[in-house]
């Protein structure tokens, strides 16, 4: 797992995760583990090479809340659930066993019910379930109306209250769309506005510099990178990252149990350190050129981190570089996206808006074998590398891109992908060892 950012400032004590253990030994839900160390076999140091050294540091997920256990019966089975489901089931059990907010299918004559797990979430089952944990005594504003769903339904006072707090929008033409599909990003949306982030979310979404400057962002651009700071999509490991999702790709009901779950057992500090790190966001007044890199790197906000990852588009990486399962990124592979130049190989210029600086190492530790002149944290410009040693002994494991105001453009694999990250304190600050200059000038 790659560096966690603010879930990585404070230690969880041993007695809170033994609680955390007991908690979920006498729910019937299996214990969530420790993050465990990723350790593929190496590669060839060449321009090809996948990055194989990602910063490590075990996750102690929280105890959950009081306020989220509900007195349902814990003995309750579901009947659809296989061994490929393993990741969500802890996730499918909080949300559907020991709360009630996705036991959204009748009981089986045997008295198990059905989950459907792989089945796309629609619109309809989000509201109820977000209402239902965050909102479950919220009476609708009979004001709300929609195109396609009459007050008399069942489903209107869960729609009428997610949209009157903004956590999903209407569709056009003042609908629902109830059965509509839920994408990662409608999720996100959710459950960061649910968890009280919206003036982070705001600051993000107006990211400007100090100048005035101001970029192009993708819709739900703030509450995309803020949920990927609280870790809610599961980021499926070496070897199944065809599972991984995108922004807009659809949400199975696992997925998004497996979200709810996360935004439902979160630390109390959690909330309050991302409204520190993003509310005011704001960076300094950019160059051309590092405006070009920053617009096409916020685009990408929200991909998934897929080891070896270098490949942003939909159409297939070039088998020179050995393919990848889908578009997204590890850490040297994101920085190469946003740097390296065009080889004849390997070219992303256009649609990319700029050419690229000589940046042939593929990997992280190889970038910083590569520094002639290390530059100090209180030097970095926009555009320098930023070289982190995750583990300790000496090697840099982790790259990013800095762009300014303790910011930087990071893939990493705790958060499962693509953030604008905060390095200014906590694990990125405590673990930087020097940046590079790629940008001439």
């Amino acid at each position: 797992m790659g560096p966690g950012g603010s879930l990585r400032r404070r230690s969880t004590t041993r007695a809170a995760l033994v609680v955390a253990l007991a908690s979920a030994s006498l729910l019937g839900v299996a214990a969530p583990a420790t993050a465990t160390h990723r350790s593929p076999v190496a590669s060839a140091a060449t321009t090809g090479a996948k990055d194989t050294s990602i910063p490590q540091t075990p996750i102690v997920y929280p105890t959950p809340s009081i306020r989220s256990i509900a007195s349902v019966d814990p003995t309750i089975k579901f009947s659809d659930l296989d061994t490929s489901d393993g990741w969500a089931k802890a996730a499918i059990r909080w949300v559907a066993a020991t709360n009630d907010w996705m036991r959204d299918y009748a009981a089986n004559d045997d008295g198990t019910y059905p989950f459907r797990p792989d089945r796309i979430e629609t619109r309809k089952l989000l509201a109820r379930s977000v209402v239902e944990a965050f909102a479950p005594d919220e009476a609708p504003d009979a004001s709300i109306v929609f195109s396609d769903l009459d007050a008399s339904s069942a489903w209107y006072r869960y729609a009428a209250v997610a949209v009157r707090h903004g956590w999903i929008g209407k569709e056009r033409g003042g609908a629902f769309a109830p059965n509509g599909g839920v994408t990662m990003a409608m999720l996100h949306r959710a459950l960061v506005l649910a968890l009280g982030l919206k003036p982070a979310v705001k600051a993000l979404n107006h990211l400007h510099t100090h100048a005035g400057q101001t970029f192009r962002l993708p819709r739900n651009f703030g509450t995309t990178l803020l949920g990927m700071r609280l870790y809610l999509r599961y980021n499926a490991p070496t070897g199944s990252e065809s599972m991984d999702v995108a922004p807009l790709d659809l949400m199975s009901r696992a997925q998004v149990a497996f979200s709810l779950w996360r935004a439902t057992t979160q630390p109390s500090y959690a909330v309050p350190d991302l409204l520190t790190q993003y509310d005011g966001i704001e960076l300094p007044k950019l160059g051309d050129r590092t405006m070009k890199v920053v617009q096409w790197g916020v685009r990408y906000d929200g991909y998934p981190y897929v080891w070896g990852g270098e490949w942003g588009f939909s159409s297939p990486e070039p088998a020179a570089l050995g393919g990848q399962p889908r578009s997204g990124f590890d850490c040297s592979g994101f920085s190469w996206w946003l740097l390296r130049a065009d080889d004849g190989a390997w070219d992303v210029a256009p649609p990319r808006p700029y050419g690229g600086w000589s940046l042939p190492q593929r990997t992280s530790a190889d970038m910083a074998k590569m520094t002639t002149t290390r530059v100090r944290f209180g030097d970095l410009r926009p555009g320098d590398l930023m070289f982190y040693d995750g583990d300790g002994d000496g090697t840099v494991d982790h790259v990013d891109t800095y762009i300014g105001n303790g910011y930087s453009l990071d893939s990493s694999s705790t958060p499962g992908g693509v953030t604008i990250m905060w390095v200014g304190d906590g694990w990125y600050r405590e673990h930087f060892k020097f940046g590079r200059r790629i940008l001439p000038g």
